[in-house]
C-alpha cells in the first residue's frame, strides 16, 4: 500500500503519553518513511522527543486541518481504543482527512474500507487499507515449523503491552549488524504498517491461528538465519488468546521474556497477580514443550521495560532481574539488544 513518496500524518489523541498509543509511537519509533505530523489535542505544541522520548523531531498539532499544512498523504490512525473500535468522535475527522486527499491506513477491528460513509470519499489513487483482516487460504497448525533449519525467536510477556513487538524489532536489527539473515514477521497491526509481512493474529479465527502463523514462518524459514516472531498477548492475562498458537505455529527454538520493571499485578487486572520471573519462566518453557510432545525451548534472556524509570535505576532494576533469574537482561530500547541476541545465538 504505502510508496515511498508517501508522508504519514498519525492520528494519536490521548495517546502520546500513554500506552494506549502504543501504534503511532512504534511507527515513530522504527517507519522509514517521513512522518510530518502527530495530531493529539492534548499534547499539541508540545516537544516530541521530550514528551516520548523519541529521537524524531515531529510537530504536534491538534486536529486535520493543522496536519495538513504539513502535506501528509496518507492518515495511519495511531492508537488502539478498547476492543479496538472506532470512536464516534474521530469519524468526522477521518471524512475530513478522506476527503482532503488523503488515504487511511487503519489498524482497528473496524473496518472502514466496507463503510459508505467513508470508502465513497476515497479519491483517485487513494486508499483505505483496513489492516486487521483475516487471510485468504488459511489452514490448521501441523508443527511442520519444527523442522525448519533456522532459528525461530518468539517474544513472550507477562502482560499486554509491555514491548514484545519493539523487543523483536531490536533483536531484528541486531541480528542484521552481524550480518545475519534475519527476518522480522509481524502478527500484529503495527508491523504490518510498518511495512513488514505477517499476519494480524487477532483477525484470525482461532481454529486457524497456530495454521496462519505456521505459513507464516514457512514462507520465509529456508531462506533465513534467523526468524524473530512478534509476540502477542500473555499466558497470564485473563484476556489474551495469542500466545499458544504463535507457540505452536512458530515451534520457536527461543523464547525471550517481555516484563515491565516492577510490574506485579495484570494492567487492566489489578486482581490477577503476575508471578515471580522465575515462575514465569517456568511456566513459559512448561507451556511450549507440551510435556515433550515439542522441543525443549527455553527463556534464554528477558527483555526489561525501564522506559518509567531514570537510567539508575533502570541499570538496578536489570541487576535485580539477573540475579532473580539466573538469565541475560537488558532494555533494548535504552540499551540495544545485543546482549538477548548473543543469549539465543550462543546457546
Amino acid at each position: 500500500m504505502l510508496k515511498p513518496t508517501d508522508r504519514i500524518a498519525i492520528l494519536l489523541h490521548g495517546g502520546t503519553q500513554s500506552s494506549r498509543g502504543k501504534t503511532g509511537l512504534s511507527l515513530l519509533r522504527y517507519c522509514e518513511l517521513p512522518i510530518v505530523a502527530v495530531i493529539d489535542r492534548d499534547c499539541a505544541g508540545g516537544d516530541l522527543p521530550t514528551l516520548t522520548g523519541i529521537d524524531r523531531a515531529v510537530p504536534i498539532v491538534d486536529s486535520i486541518t493543522a496536519a495538513l499544512v504539513y502535506q501528509p498523504t496518507v492518515l495511519a490512525i495511531g492508537i488502539a481504543p478498547s476492543g479496538g473500535i472506532l470512536p464516534a468522535a474521530w469519524r468526522q475527522e477521518l471524512k475530513q482527512a478522506i476527503t482532503s486527499g488523503l488515504s487511511i491506513m487503519n489498524g482497528l477491528h473496524t473496518e472502514m474500507s466496507i463503510d459508505p460513509e467513508l470508502s465513497t470519499g476515497v479519491q483517485p489513487d487513494r486508499w483505505i487499507w483496513d489492516v486487521r483482516r483475516e487471510p485468504a487460504g488459511l489452514s490448521v497448525g501441523s508443527g511442520q515449523a519444527r523442522r525448519l533449519p533456522c532459528l525461530r525467536v518468539l517474544t513472550v510477556g507477562t502482560d499486554m503491552s509491555i514491548g514484545k513487538m519493539s523487543t523483536s524489532l531490536e533483536l531484528h536489527r541486531a541480528s542484521q549488524e552481524k550480518g545475519l539473515r534475519s527476518r522480522f514477521l509481524a502478527t500484529g497491526q503495527t508491523g504490518l504498517m510498518l511495512g513488514h509481512d505477517g499476519v494480524p493474529l487477532d483477525a484470525v479465527r482461532i481454529d486457524f491461528a497456530s495454521g496462519a502463523v505456521e505459513q507464516l514462518v514457512m514462507r520465509y524459514g529456508y531462506d533465513a538465519d534467523i526468524l524473530h516472531i512478534e509476540g502477542q498477548g500473555s499466558l497470564i492475562n485473563p484476556a489474551s488468546t495469542a500466545t499458544l498458537p504463535l507457540m505452536r505455529g512458530s515451534q520457536p527454538t527461543h523464547l525471550i521474556l517481555a516484563h515491565r520493571a516492577g510490574q506485579s499485578q495484570i494492567h487492566n487486572f489489578p486482581d490477577v497477580i503476575i508471578p515471580p520471573l522465575p515462575q514465569v519462566i517456568d511456566l513459559y518453557e512448561t507451556v511450549v514443550k507440551a510435556g515433550g510432545a515439542f522441543a525443549s525451548t527455553k527463556v534464554a534472556a528477558i527483555a526489561l521495560n525501564t522506559a518509567h524509570l531514570d537510567e539508575a535505576r533502570a541499570w538496578a532494576a536489570i541487576d535485580q532481574v539477573k540475579q532473580e533469574t539466573g538469565r541475560p537482561c537488558t532494555d533494548p530500547i535504552r540499551f540495544g539488544a545485543m546482549q538477548l541476541l548473543n543469549a539465543v545465538i550462543e546457546k
